[in-house]
């Protein structure tokens, strides 16, 4: 076995040589024998084989035992022709057929090449066909429904490659079966062909050259020729029978042979039917031993099968219904009710087509291009995105939903373009005014004419799998702090235990408990602070942890230790232009200052607080026209309070710290903040 291929490989070469070069006559009755016994054995192994792909070499070994099979019939045929002689074995098998006439002999070889050429082979040439033209058609639907189990979480990344290649496999497999197929065909039709020629050829040459008269002629070669055409046509028949075996398996739970008994005698009253039959026919004329016989027999088979499914039927409903009673009473049967899916995508049926890859929908990759992008930039483990389909939603509408909570709502036109205006270009555009779902912008619906004027012109033109997702990963990113729990933060810890444990061990559960890990975790993503350095973040906690366990102060020295990382992802101009806090409204708020046992809060008389925000609206709104996202910076003390004060306002401004900004940024006070 170390070596099998380079015996296949030589076995090959062989076959081709045989073709050429003749062989001796004892050679060859061992080439027939094999032959005979290779068909057997593929025979026997399509009918054990509980699916096409066990044995998915088989369309390249028809190619090589039909190579064979015309290669034995070119050597016979040069023996027959030339010495009249072609071995015990096609010897044998024209005098058994035969039986002493050659005319007889002739037609009985004549029907068994009629048989497997317009039965069997064109049966499994059409059979294979089929299956190859369906088994393609249907590959798009089974990796639609592999993404889709693996966006659920039914499967893993390992299984789904595994079910991937399978799909790719059957896909090869019957494709190569259809055109395999074709050389059965060819080699029956060579098979007669063959025959003709031997017969004919032979008869002359016994004749002319031999000295026989007419009735010798045709019996030496009419015999010889059927003994040569029965010796290759019966292992083409076996393997036209396996090959049909093969491409004609569809769902089966096990070999041939077993399918065959469980699925012909499984119903007693069928047999209690065809033994009435029988019993009938044999007291109308017709040969009373037979029937009666086969009579006999499917009657025992009724009665045993019977008996059988009695017994099976005493044993087993009992125990299901008895199971089925148990499993109702569980209080646990209810439980996968209350399972919330993290995130989910609800859409309407006109957007199907997106979520469909055979129709050119790639929304599933775009899923999982969501879940490389948040961890890269953020640095979570999004959970896997469900999909369903509503059938209550708009044709074109979309629902995202956070823990079973709807979050935002989207529509769509199909075969449109959304085109926004990045404020620069004075030139309008046809098409249908909305507002893109994801920022809020003011947009249009264009179709595919005015696309290429749009992008001409400068407009930011997407499609709508675009839109979808960037709506989706906008919504994720504003609540990931919410899909954060406790076993995604374990995962994150391990992950960087394996490169510093050390550093886990000391600070886990030592110093902090996972719990409070997540706090200050989730308190970083509220504010759109990446955790990716999940190195940096631990030690900064284990710095800290001795000296407070406050997890709003341990997220303000976390957030000190990513000051460098804070400062590009929020400051992009240079210098940078953002609205500060006086100092009299800094000590305000520090004297406002309350602590209790669940944590700090401002107590602050509401007048105040409706003057602060007054005051930050106005900052806000003319650092806004001058063209500049607006930023806060205060003192280190402050911000986290000032931080809350302004989520009154809005949840998005980005409030920072002096001791965040990294030193190299030069930046310039606007404005001022003020009671």
């Amino acid at each position: 076995m170390k070596n099998g291929d380079i015996l296949v490989a030589l076995a090959i070469i062989a076959i081709v040589v045989i073709i050429i070069i003749p062989i001796p006559l004892g050679a060859v009755d061992v080439l027939l024998s094999f032959n005979i016994s290779l068909a057997l054995l593929i025979l026997l192994i399509a009918m054990y084989n509980e699916e096409a792909l066990q044995f998915s070499i088989f369309p390249s070994i028809l190619l090589i035992t039909t190579l064979f099979r015309l290669a034995l019939n070119i050597t016979t045929t040069r023996y027959i022709l030339s010495r009249g002689t072609a071995g015990d074995v096609i010897t044998t098998f024209g005098d058994f057929v035969m039986g002493g006439n050659a005319i007889v002999g002739f037609i009985v070889f004549l029907i068994i090449v009629i048989i497997q050429f317009l039965v069997i082979t064109k049966g499994s040439e059409r059979v294979a066909e089929v299956a190859a033209r369906f088994t393609l058609d249907a590959m798009p639907g089974k990796q639609m429904a592999i993404d889709a189990d693996l966006n659920a979480g039914l499967i893993d990344d390992s299984e789904a490659r595994q079910r991937r290649t399978k799909i790719q496999r059957e896909a090869d497999f019957y494709g190569a079966m259809d055109g395999a197929s074709k050389f059965v065909k060819g080699d029956a039709i060579a098979g007669i062909i063959i025959t003709i020629i031997n017969i004919v050829a032979g008869f002359i040459i016994g004749v002319s050259m031999q000295g026989l008269d007419f009735g010798g002629a045709i019996q030496k070669y009419t015999l010889l020729t059927v003994g040569d055409g029965l010796v290759s046509q019966i292992p083409a028949l076996l393997i036209s029978t396996a090959t049909g075996i093969v491409v004609t398996r569809a769902a089966s739970e096990g070999s041939l042979g077993t399918d065959l008994i469980k699925q012909l005698f499984n119903k007693s009253k069928i047999m209690f039917i065809i033994s009435g039959v029988l019993l009938l026919f044999s007291f109308t004329g017709l040969p009373v031993i037979p029937f009666m016989s086969l009579s006999a027999v499917f009657l025992f088979l009724g009665l045993t099968l019977k008996k059988n499914a009695s017994i099976e039927e005493g044993e087993e409903i009992p125990d299901e219904v008895e199971e089925s009673v148990e499993e109702k009473r569980k209080p646990e049967n209810v439980l996968p009710l209350l399972n919330v899916d993290p995130i989910e995508l609800e859409f309407g049926y006109g957007i199907l087509p997106l979520a469909d890859a055979s129709q050119g929908g790639d929304l599933f990759d775009r899923l999982v291009m969501i879940r490389r992008q948040c961890a890269l930039e953020l640095g979570i483990i999004v959970p896997m995105i469900r999909l369903r389909d509503n059938i209550q939603l708009e044709p074109n509408q979309y629902i995202i939903k956070i823990k079973g909570i709807e979050m935002a709502v989207g529509e769509i036109i199909f075969d449109h373009y959304l085109a926004m205006n990045p404020g620069m270009i004075d030139e309008e555009i046809e098409g249908i005014d909305t507002i893109e779902p994801a920022f809020g912008l003011p947009a249009k619906w264009i179709n595919e004419q005015e696309r290429e004027k749009a992008e001409i012109l400068g407009y930011t033109v997407v499609d709508p799998p675009s839109i979808i997702a960037t709506h989706l990963t906008e919504i994720i990113k504003k609540h990931s702090f919410e899909l954060l729990g406790r076993q995604d933060v374990k995962k994150l810890i391990d992950n960087v235990k394996e490169n510093h444990p050390v550093l886990v061990e000391e600070l886990i559960p030592n110093q902090l408990g996972l719990g409070e890990i997540q706090k200050v975790l989730g308190n970083l993503l509220k504010e759109g602070v990446s955790i990716r350095n999940m190195v940096t973040i631990l030690e900064t906690l284990a710095d800290y942890a001795t000296i407070t366990r406050d997890t709003d102060m341990l997220t303000e020295y976390v957030r000190q230790s990513l000051g460098r990382a804070i400062t590009k992802q929020f400051i992009v101009s240079h210098p940078a232009k953002v609205i500060t806090v006086t100092k009299e409204l800094e000590q305000k708020i520090m004297d406002s200052i309350q602590q209790t046992e669940g944590g700090t809060y401002i107590s602050m008389d509401p007048d105040v607080i409706q003057r602060i925000i007054n005051s930050l609206s106005q900052q806000i709104q003319k650092l806004i026209s001058t063209g500049e996202h607006p930023i806060i910076v205060t003192a280190p003390i402050v911000r986290l309070y000032f931080k809350r004060l302004s989520e009154q306002l809005t949840s998005d401004l980005i409030v920072l710290s002096y001791n965040e900004v990294d030193p190299s940024v030069e930046i310039h006070s606007v404005g001022a903040v003020s009671i």
